[in-house]
């Protein structure tokens, strides 16, 4: 992941639309795990629609400051496929 809070805003503004699921820390031993769609970024935040499914409530924000110090772990659908892909040639 990217080491300052402009890149990763920019890394995000790429992926906007796109399917991801988010992973954080709610406590010592508990994580939670949630699906949803990259809906906006901001100056200092950005914006998941929830899966309605699976979420009772429609939209979460998280913060820059989140990634980069690793209370939240993203993944958007496709970067596991390419990953396979890149090392397997």
């Amino acid at each position: 992941m990217p080491t300052s809070l402009a890149n990763i805003k920019e890394r995000l503004d790429n992926h906007i639309g796109e399917n991801l699921t988010v992973v954080a820390q709610a406590g010592r031993k508990k994580v939670t795990r949630r699906k949803g769609k990259l809906s906006e970024t901001f100056h200092s935040v950005f914006v998941v629609e929830l899966d309605q499914d699976e979420n009772s409530f429609e939209r979460v924000s998280y913060s820059y400051a989140d990634l980069l110090t690793k209370s939240i772990d993203i993944t958007f659908e496709g970067e596991e496929i390419e990953a396979e892909v890149a090392v397997n040639e």
